[in-house]
C-alpha cells in the first residue's frame, strides 16, 4: 500500500501545518485498509459507506494536534529543535478561529442540497434556495460554502446527491471516537485503541456501520465532541 502525496518541491522541502494534517488524513485512509482482516475483498477497509470511510482517515488527523507529536516532529529543520512552546499553543489555540461562520456556511449547503433531492425537482432553483435560506433564519452576513449554480459536487451523479451533509456526520464520528480517547486519559490508549483496530479499522464492511460504531463506543456519536472541539460549546 503506497500513500502518494503531492506535496511543493522546495529547499528545504517542508510540510506546512495543512500538508501534515493532509498526511495524517490520508495514512487513516492507509490505515484502514492495510489493518483490513475479512474474508471477502470486496468489503475490506475502505469499501464501506461514504460517510464511514472518512472516520478512520478524518479521526488519525486528530494525533496531529496532541502535543507529544508535535514535539517529537515538528522540528525546526536545520537545528532539530521543538516548536516553541508558545508558538504550539497559537497554533493549536488557532484550530478554533471562525468556526462558527464555517459552520453555518458548510449546514446551510448540505440543508440546500438535501432540499433540492426531496421529491420533484425544483422549477426555479435559485427561488428553492431563497425559500431554503430564508426558513433558516440564514444570516445576511454569512453565504452558502456552495451556492446553487456552481454546487456541481451534488449534481454529478447519485454518488454526491443528497449527500453532502456526510462530511459534517463524519466529522461527528470522528470527533466522538477520539472523545473516547481523551475520557480514557490518554490519546495512546491501549483499550481504546484495541477496540478501535478490532471494530472499524480491521472490520471493513463486515457489519453495519451503526453495528460497528456501536461495538466501538458503546453508544451511537453525539454532537458534543465536534462543537466542543470547533470551539462553538463549553468544554467544561
Amino acid at each position: 500500500m503506497v500513500n502518494v502525496c503531492n506535496f511543493a518541491k522546495g529547499t528545504p522541502s517542508l510540510l506546512s501545518y495543512d500538508d501534515a494534517r493532509t498526511l495524517f488524513h490520508e495514512f487513516g485512509h492507509a490505515l484502514h485498509q492495510m489493518l483490513s482482516d475479512v474474508t471477502y475483498g470486496f468489503i475490506s477497509g475502505t469499501s464501506v459507506a461514504r460517510d464511514f470511510v472518512e472516520l478512520p482517515s478524518q479521526l488519525y488527523e486528530h494525533w496531529l494536534e496532541v502535543p507529544s507529536v508535535l514535539e517529537a516532529h515538528a522540528r525546526h529543520w536545520e537545528t532539530g529543535e521543538p516548536m516553541p512552546a508558545a508558538m504550539l499553543e497559537r497554533l493549536l489555540a488557532a484550530g478554533t478561529y471562525d468556526q462558527g461562520f464555517a459552520t453555518v456556511e458548510f449546514v446551510s449547503s448540505a440543508l440546500v442540497d438535501l432540499e433540492f433531492h426531496t421529491g420533484a425537482a425544483p422549477a426555479d432553483p435559485m427561488q428553492r434556495q431563497a425559500e431554503v435560506l430564508e426558513g433558516l433564519g440564514m444570516p445576511r452576513a454569512i453565504r452558502m460554502r456552495h451556492a446553487t449554480p456552481h454546487f456541481a459536487h451534488v449534481f454529478s451523479g447519485d454518488g454526491y446527491s443528497a449527500g453532502y451533509y456526510s462530511y459534517m456526520w463524519s466529522e461527528v464520528m470522528d470527533a466522538d471516537a477520539f472523545a473516547a480517547f481523551e475520557e480514557a486519559g490518554d490519546p495512546f490508549d491501549p483499550a481504546t485503541a484495541a477496540r478501535l483496530e478490532k471494530f472499524i479499522l480491521s472490520a471493513g464492511g463486515s457489519e453495519e456501520a451503526e453495528a460497528l460504531y456501536l461495538q466501538f463506543r458503546g453508544r451511537m456519536p453525539g454532537v458534543e465532541a465536534l462543537l466542543k472541539g470547533r470551539g462553538l460549546l463549553d468544554a467544561a
